[in-house]
């Protein structure tokens, strides 16, 4: 029995991908565009875009995807082409089950695919005859960013890792937000509001969806709830090929995360790291632990104890000011200048700076 979900009608475009310009920004006149094709190792066809900068070409490669939900349209889509504009080429893609990429049911996750995901990015940018293998690195987003910490353990091919306002996704889903679900109780009663959506599946060959940001918008939401909205549910972010712009995961397609924890390996990174968020991210903990563990061994939230990392020299956490969680999308829109013009929130020439640095070091 094949499980259905309203999401499978409105990724159709997996059949046939667009070749119009359909994201939510520009497209820059520095950079060249198309849409390519490549199969991760469980034969899902992952859909990407591929940037490429018009004037000259390093040699440098970076795979983009994230944030956890979104499309390539959105914030990876404008992460990628802005690099390609600073002499990279990059490829931000949609991970399977997602957008217009493979796999059956939509909208459904996997620490171990998801990952995979990223390494078959790297295994297709590697084949380019405009791109060093040696000089390839990993943009994650939101919880992309966690799955590109995980991909760096598992691929010492990833030569320079950048995790933007990242979420654990292991760690939310089993233990809520700030760990305040961190309990056999709680997760155990979880596990039966999914197990009964999953006897419902069964008995029904349908997947009910859990929906994507509220909406209509609650007057007592959570800053960070408001923030996702007014990135994914107006005309800032909206795309209809997103998840998190419609109708989300369904009931469990986050399972898999939930009763994981993937991060395990990540002390042992011997490539670069620079982990960045927002000083008022709701999220920032997340990288926060995560910076910690990996380079020390232990940090709050991690139950294992590891060795301190062998290269630590190498690893960064970067807190920019006055930034939220939803401005490492797309740059936000919260701080001025001196002239009064919006500052765009995201460090641009650090991540150039970063990549140029970390990948060259390979010559």
């Amino acid at each position: 029995m094949t499980l259905t979900t309203e999401a499978t009608a409105q990724d159709a475009q997996q059949e046939k991908t667009e070749e119009r310009w359909d994201k939510v920004f520009p497209l820059s006149d520095k950079v060249s565009h198309r849409k390519v094709s490549f199969k991760n190792q469980f034969g899902i066809t992952l859909i990407g875009d591929l940037y490429t900068p018009k004037n000259g070409k390093n040699g440098m490669a970076i795979a983009v995807s994230g944030p956890f939900g979104a499309s390539k349209e959105q914030s990876s889509g404008l992460y990628a082409m802005t690099m390609a504009e600073r002499g990279f080429v990059t490829c931000a893609f949609d991970p399977s089950f997602t957008g217009e990429s493979g796999g059956e049911p939509r909208r459904t996750s996997s620490p171990d695919i998801n990952t995979e995901d990223f390494l078959a990015a790297v295994d297709f940018l590697a084949t380019l005859p405009d791109v060093d293998e040696e000089k390839i690195g990993i943009i994650g987003i939101c919880g992309w960013g966690g799955i590109a910490l995980n991909a760096a353990a598992a691929d010492p091919r990833i030569k320079a890792t950048v995790a933007s306002t990242m979420y654990d996704m292991c760690r939310v889903n089993g233990n809520g937000y700030y760990d305040e679900s961190d309990s056999e109780e709680a997760r155990y009663a979880a596990r039966l509001t999914m197990a009964a959506e999953r006897t419902k599946a069964a008995r029904t060959g349908k997947l009910t969806q859990g929906g994507g940001v509220v909406d209509p918008l609650p007057t007592d939401a959570p800053q960070f709830v408001k923030d996702y909205y007014d990135y994914y549910k107006t005309s800032r972010g909206y795309h209809p090929r997103s998840g998190n712009s419609n109708d989300g995961w369904h009931t469990f397609g986050c399972q898999a995360y939930s009763n994981a924890r993937f991060l395990y390996y990540i002390n042992e990174i011997r490539s670069a790291v620079l982990i960045m968020h927002g000083e008022k991210a709701h999220s920032r903990y997340f990288g926060e632990a995560a910076y910690k563990y990996m380079v020390e061994g232990k940090a709050p939230g991690y139950d294992a104890v590891r060795k301190p990392n062998p290269v630590p020299e190498n690893k960064e956490l970067l807190i920019i000011p006055n930034a939220s969680h939803c401005d490492l999308y797309d740059g936000g829109y919260t701080e001025l200048q001196g002239n009064g013009k919006a500052k765009n929130m995201i460090p641009w020439d650090k991540l150039k700076e970063f990549f140029k640095l970390n990948l060259s070091k390979n010559d």
